[in-house]
């Protein structure tokens, strides 16, 4: 006889409008109380957070937003301009909390641009958690051509994202490259952070476009000018598997490397670093009591 389904805590999704485009926002918990704002990365969602919910012990009103094209919020068809999520982002935090300062907590993406944010705005941000990002590894000068051609390519050449015949076969395929998830968060994921095609298969909730690299080299030098800005504590989750050690600091890496893990810690003000023990990158999904803990041992110093 097969276990009954996991009841997961509710999640309620909002619609608004920000900028001119339809967004989805996820909440949890009741909405008197301390607001956290969970900002997620990459080809991921909102729903991305919910282990890390049911992680927490305190009482939080979570505000997670599906960034523009992604999720349940409107996609372009189109190629994406970065800048956009930082104002997307000042307008969601004016229609939420006008008057008070936030927290913010991003993963990956998520924290480039939480982070970025809090330098632009440092009035608007009381603390800021980064999980598993302290950004790209340097582009060369020499890269700038290519990358541009790259970028004309692809506008002839519209992205796909992979297919799946269900979501048992997708929930598979998380499994299959992320050996820490277990069977029951792989079925979560699949189902809600995935959409329906057209054709009835099953993708991830993501606007293909997104796959499609920036025609400007990333240049290091502007965001760490930014981060010595932030006046935010600022705590850093970094994976032991995840992306941060596998470009900074794991065992292998070369003295250059190590050097440039501390140069980027120090441009923050107030900054303190926690492990996350047996982790990918994805800490939310892999170790999300871990991430829970430390989190809340952070933002209650406020």
């Amino acid at each position: 006889m097969n276990p009954s389904p996991r009841s997961w805590t509710a999640s309620r999704l909002e619609t608004l409008s920000v900028r001119g485009l339809r967004y989805a926002v996820r909440h949890w918990g009741a909405p008197e109380a301390p607001p956290l704002f969970l900002l997620h990365g990459w080809m991921d969602s909102s729903a991305t957070f919910q282990f890390l919910v049911e992680a927490l012990a305190g009482e939080w009103h979570v505000i997670a937003p599906d960034w523009r094209g992604y999720g349940a919020s409107e996609w372009l068809g189109r190629p994406y301009w970065f800048p956009d999520y930082y104002a997307d982002l000042d307008a969601l935090l004016r229609h939420y909390s006008p008057e008070r300062p936030v927290r913010l907590v991003g993963h990956s993406m998520g924290a480039n641009i939480a982070s970025i944010y809090a330098a632009a705005r440092p009035q608007r941000v009381t603390q800021l958690a980064m999980l598993d990002f302290l950004g790209l590894k340097a582009t060369a000068a020499q890269d700038a051509p290519g990358q541009l051609v790259q970028w004309l390519d692809a506008q002839t050449a519209p992205p796909e994202l992979r297919a799946y015949a269900d979501h048992a076969a997708l929930a598979r395929r998380l499994l299959a490259v992320n050996p820490r998830l277990t069977a029951e968060r792989a079925d979560f994921l699949a189902r809600h952070v995935s959409h329906r095609l057209p054709d009835g298969r099953v993708g991830m909730a993501c606007d293909p476009w997104h796959k499609v690299p920036s025609p400007m080299r990333y240049r290091i030098d502007d965001t760490l000018a930014c981060w010595q800005r932030i006046v935010a504590p600022t705590l850093m989750l970094i994976a032991d598997r995840g992306f941060v050690q596998e470009r900074f600091g794991d065992a292998s890496a070369q003295d250059d490397e190590r050097a440039e893990y501390a140069r980027r810690l120090a441009c923050f003000a107030d900054v303190a670093t926690r492990t996350i023990v047996d982790a990918g990158h994805n800490v939310q999904h892999d170790q999300p009591e871990q991430v829970a803990r430390a989190l809340e041992d952070f933002l209650r110093r406020d």
